[in-house]
C-alpha cells in the first residue's frame, strides 16, 4: 500500500531538503547583459572548411 503525503508534509520535506529560497530580485535591481564574445562551445569554422567537408562527404 502506498502512503500519500499532504501538501503541508511535502512543503516541510522541501524545506528540510533545500532550505529557504533567497529573496526575489526586484526589477529595479536587475541589470541587462550583452554577449560580447561568441560562445566558446561553437567555434567559427576555418575558412573553406564547409567546402572541404562537402568534398570529403562529411
Amino acid at each position: 500500500m502506498s502512503e500519500s503525503f499532504t501538501d503541508e508534509q511535502y512543503a516541510f520535506l522541501r524545506h528540510a531538503r533545500f532550505g529557504e529560497l533567497p529573496p526575489a530580485v526586484r526589477p529595479d535591481e536587475r541589470t541587462a547583459s550583452t554577449e560580447t564574445d561568441p560562445p566558446r562551445y561553437q567555434p567559427d569554422p576555418a575558412p573553406g572548411r564547409y567546402e572541404q567537408d562537402l568534398r570529403a562527404g562529411g
